[in-house]
């Protein structure tokens, strides 16, 4: 008996989950609510890919092998200077505050996993396919994305690819399972009247909370990771309320330089022999040839100020800080773009890490409030925030607001 798959004692028999929450209405309703916030997570994953202009260079493309998945990419706009900052920051809350759903979900439909024949007709093949891809998928992109954001990179391989392409792939299985089921998820909120399927035990157990109470349990725990987690979008003590996600690297101090950082000089093999006046020059190339500039020479040129945050893709992020620099498209007039600046190869001091060299496209150059930062809210960058000057750009993710720069050449990329 006991290789009997209706052997009440093996998991491929119905009799073997006996909770009595189990049931339509119960997994309509975390269907419903992820089909909402997983569309949501898609959308602005996507656009958080997009907004470091990987089709613009090479150095920016941590996926060279998505094909046909940048069919959407686009110039990335420098406009609302807070995009970025706000689509990161919803990206990363919200698959955190999403995650007891997720697992109530599984939890729900965990029966259907071993239900046996694999397969009773096309339609219920396709609908078991897509479960097991939307099981894995779900399974693989949170906990990737979890582990992204505490800084554990213990991936087999590279964070970008693996998180786009498994982005795509549960997406794919979430569209078709959606497709599949919405109908009878619609039917099963519409009728609160329960209805027998696979997924209601026919020896349920004794009852210990409703399948409401069950809900407002899953809510809470939701409630629970959004308030630990939505601090590392704001500066001051909402911050510290951040106990789930990543505050920006080592507490930064006070003073005028006293806000969230990720690398710091120490990390990055910042050498202060290299930075000091007499020794560090910018290298600026261009059309009409190279120019070296030291440190002293950029603050005579002329100065302007633009407020503006920094913000991660592991989704903490700063308010407005007051920098002042010279404008980018300044430095492209040096070197023979008078009227039309161009992209910018950007290249940092620092020894090793992904984005060390960055690009940006034109229309970032162009902007006004794109800087080579020399100071930040009335004093001189602190070697931390990229002492000797940094970039800033708005919109533009914290890793292409390259620190410590060193040389910087324009033309077409």
């Amino acid at each position: 008996m006991r290789d009997d798959p209706r052997d009440p004692r093996l998991p491929t028999s119905p009799g073997f989950w006996r909770s009595p929450l189990r049931g339509p209405w119960f997994t309509s309703v975390l269907g419903l609510v992820l089909l909402a916030g997983i569309t949501v997570l898609f959308v602005t994953g996507l656009l958080s890919y997009a907004a470091y202009n990987p089709d613009l260079s090479p150095v920016n493309d941590k996926t060279p092998d998505k094909g046909i998945l940048g069919f959407y990419l686009f110039a990335w706009p420098t406009d609302p200077h807070w995009l970025y900052r706000l689509n990161q920051g919803v990206h990363v809350t919200l698959g955190i505050t999403l995650i007891p759903v997720l697992l109530a979900k599984l939890w729900s439909v965990v029966p259907r996993l071993f239900a046996l024949p694999p397969a009773r007709s096309l339609t219920h093949a396709l609908e078991r396919i897509s479960l097991l891809l939307l099981v894995g998928g779900g399974l693989f992109e949170f906990v990737t994305g979890v582990l992204n954001v505490q800084l554990d990179y213990v991936f087999p391989g590279s964070f970008y690819p693996l998180h786009l392409y498994g982005a795509w792939v549960f997406f794919a299985a979430f569209v078709a399972h959606v497709l599949l089921k919405a109908p009878t998820a619609l039917r099963n909120l519409r009728h609160m009247r329960e209805e027998r399927n696979d997924l209601v035990s026919p020896r349920p157990a004794e009852p210990t909370v409703s399948r409401r109470g069950a809900l407002w349990f899953v809510g809470g725990g939701s409630l629970l990771l959004f308030a630990t987690t939505v601090g590392q979008n704001f500066d001051g003590p909402l911050r510290r309320t951040a106990l789930l996600a990543p505050h920006g690297g080592a507490e930064p101090g006070g003073g005028p330089n006293g806000f969230q950082i990720n690398k710091t000089a120490a990390y990055a093999g910042i050498d202060t022999a290299e930075t000091a006046g007499d020794a560090w020059r910018l290298v600026v190339t261009g059309r009409t040839g190279t120019v070296r500039l030291s440190r002293a020479r950029l603050a005579g040129l002329p100065l302007h100020s633009s407020a503006l945050p920094i913000a991660c893709v592991e989704g903490w992020s700063t308010d407005d800080q007051w920098w002042r620099g010279v404008r980018l498209r300044d430095l492209a007039a040096l070197v023979g773009y008078e009227d039309d600046p161009p992209d910018v190869f950007v290249e940092s001091l620092q020894r090793h890490g992904a984005f060390r060299k960055a690009a940006l496209r034109a229309n970032q150059v162009a902007d006004p409030r794109s800087l080579l930062a020399l100071y930040v809210n009335g004093e001189e960058l602190s070697p931390d925030h990229g002492y000797p000057a940094r970039i800033i750009v708005p919109a533009a993710p914290g890793v292409l607001n390259t620190k410590w720069v060193a040389r910087m050449t324009f033309g077409d990329l």
